[in-house]
């Protein structure tokens, strides 16, 4: 009914009927883009502080374990799925209660090949109910040493004795 006062009024003061549907129709688009709704705004967020460690030299069979803490930063539940592994080595214990706006908690990761020398380079997929980043890749890497030999007990050279009297001692 607007429309139909609208062409009317626009025909009797000689506006052009072209433009004014284009107006109309940019109006109609913004009008659909102001009352949509931000898929960012509503929902978990998972934000980790950091999503690579780096252990470095590992003693052979030391402790390969790291935690990645990470905060819900979103406004509504975060409930974290099964975490999957790039290898059986790498073993993801994760919360499995659902974790509060606001509150961290952490995905703490095992490396089980620490009686294994040289370098590894893993990660662990963390999936989630997150809007935006529901899968995130967290990262491990580092250098695991050669197991330390049994040295043999060393013959200390340093008297300048003998084990045996001298012949001077005999008289």
């Amino acid at each position: 009914m607007f429309f139909d006062k609208f062409c009317i009024f626009a025909c009797l003061n000689n506006v052009d009927m072209k433009k004014v549907s284009i107006l109309l129709s940019m109006l109609f688009v913004l009008s659909l883009c102001s009352f949509g709704q931000d898929a960012t705004t509503n929902g978990p967020e998972i934000t980790f502080k950091e999503t690579l460690h780096d252990f470095g030299k590992i003693t052979f069979n030391g402790n390969g374990t790291c935690e990645f803490v990470f905060v819900n930063t979103g406004n509504e539940p975060l409930i974290l799925s099964q975490p999957r592994s790039s290898c059986g080595c790498a073993v993801p214990e994760w919360p499995k209660r659902p974790i509060l706006p606001g509150e961290s908690d952490c995905v703490r990761v095992t490396y089980k090949n620490t009686n294994r020398p040289g370098s590894f380079n893993k990660y662990i997929t963390v999936f989630s109910n997150a809007k935006v980043n529901n899968e995130v890749k967290l990262h491990i890497k580092g250098t695991v040493l050669e197991k330390a030999k049994d040295a043999a007990p060393q013959k200390d050279n340093s008297s300048s004795g003998s084990p045996f009297n001298s012949a001077s001692s005999r008289n």
